[in-house]
């Protein structure tokens, strides 16, 4: 059934579309750029590798803390205030973060990527329901496909601008700060710091402009419980978002999928440097991960739905996986990254085939499922992380295909069962 309000033209949907994909650019760009700021906090802190992941930590887990109070807001706000204090909110978050970063204060620097995740969960939580009920739930995927191919673009973008304009000749510096002397070590270290400072409030910038954009944009307000209630027949019988046994399913499935898409995106630069990689390489190796992911999605846009439903996609996106990771355990230095990168074209597909399929039929439940699903964004604190430790004790290869191969096989799961669980007489 169509989504779109009745008072909304159709035409107005392709403009819809346009603003709510500069959105998914922002995101994907706020995002992206956590693979190579473990590199630079690495450094600039002299921090372990462990600590270094705190990075990817504290910005996703910021997500599993503040997604339902985002979907309270948006209650309270309506859909374009909300996306335009989601974007204020990030726009402090990125200036505490080059503040502190400029200073060589990893807490405070830590605490700023926490108020950008705590913004990011705010827009992911709208836009995410937004684009999926925007149109008729089947065809879904395909739509955030589109707001996918914004994502990546920016994903590949990032690692490239903060590479060039922070990183670049970090191989050379790292070196000399092994041999320096104190003074000179704190000196240059210093110096590389504050190469954070103007991206980011240039990053700040930006936000704050598209946030008053926002506001006089045309973004139409879509009412979820009357676009998303027909799809599974019977979300107006249920009285509690614990009835819908296939969104909890799904919450684990955006859990382990998360996990698995920042494994391969922001962790392959570590993973890289197993090898004895060069840095000056290392710190790009997100853009290879995110360049495949393109890929993906632009097949997506061909096959689905037309040749293939998304649920049966996402059984083909998983078994994928599976081959991949297996790859990468059973091979060694730029062929098994290589592996790692080609794990970005199987999980182009899986968010835009996941999160409708998980919210499918909830109707007057459809934000508080939203935002059950946006908590599962932690995975990507989660995994990484034990990725980080447990590669101090164990052969990084292992527990690489050890966290990933099991990830997979439960997203192959959700993929030909687990999303039809207590929809048996759905749609």
């Amino acid at each position: 059934m169509s989504a779109v309000p009745a008072s909304t033209p159709r035409t107005g949907m392709a403009s819809s579309i346009a603003i709510v994909g500069g959105l998914f650019f922002i995101l994907g760009f706020c995002t992206w750029i956590n693979g190579p700021l473990i590199t630079f906090v690495k450094l600039a802190f002299e921090v372990s590798e462990v600590s270094a992941f705190l990075v990817l930590m504290v910005f996703y887990l910021s997500y599993f803390f503040l997604a339902l109070p985002a979907s309270v807001i948006l209650n309270r706000t309506g859909m374009k205030k909300g996306l335009a204090l989601s974007l204020a909110v990030m726009a402090v978050g990125a200036m505490l973060f080059g503040q502190f970063a400029t200073q060589r204060w990893f807490a405070g620097a830590l605490g700023g990527l926490f108020v950008i995740g705590g913004g990011m969960a705010l827009l992911q939580t709208a836009v995410n329901p937004y684009i999926s009920i925007l149109g008729p739930i089947e065809g879904a995927a395909q739509r955030i496909a589109l707001m996918g191919i914004c994502n990546k673009v920016a994903g590949i973008l990032a690692p490239i601008v903060i590479g060039s304009l922070v990183l670049h000749g970090i191989g050379d510096l790292d070196a000399q700060v092994k041999v320096a002397d104190a003074a000179t070590k704190a000196q240059l270290l210093n110096d590389f710091a504050a190469k954070i400072h103007t991206p980011y409030m240039v990053i700040a910038g930006v936000l704050l402009l598209v946030a008053v954009g926002v506001l006089f944009s045309p973004l139409p307000e879509v009412r979820a419980a009357e676009a998303n209630a027909g799809a599974a027949g019977g979300a107006p019988e249920k009285r509690s978002v614990f009835q819908f046994p296939h969104l909890w399913l799904g919450v684990l499935c955006l859990f382990v999928y998360v996990g698995v898409e920042v494994m391969a995106g922001d962790a392959i630069g570590t993973y890289g440097h197993g090898f004895d990689l060069p840095l000056d390489q290392t710190k790009l190796f997100t853009s290879y991960t995110l360049t495949a992911m393109l890929v993906g999605y632009l097949v997506g846009l061909v096959l689905i739905p037309r040749f293939i439903s998304q649920e049966r996609w996402l059984a083909v996106s998983a078994v994928l996986g599976v081959v991949f990771s297996l790859g990468a355990y059973f091979t060694h230095g730029y062929v098994s990254v290589g592996f790692v990168a080609a794990l970005g074209f199987a999980n182009a597909m899986m968010w835009p085939a996941i999160f409708p399929l998980a919210i499918r039929g909830l109707g007057r439940f459809t934000q508080t499922g939203s935002a059950l699903l946006v908590m599962g964004i932690a995975g990507g604190a989660i995994i990484p992380q034990a990725f980080a430790v447990l590669k101090q004790h164990f052969d990084f290869q292992l527990v690489f295909a050890a966290l990933m191969v099991p990830c997979y096989l439960y997203i192959l799961y959700f993929a030909v069962s687990g999303q039809r669980a207590g929809r048996a007489h759905g749609g």
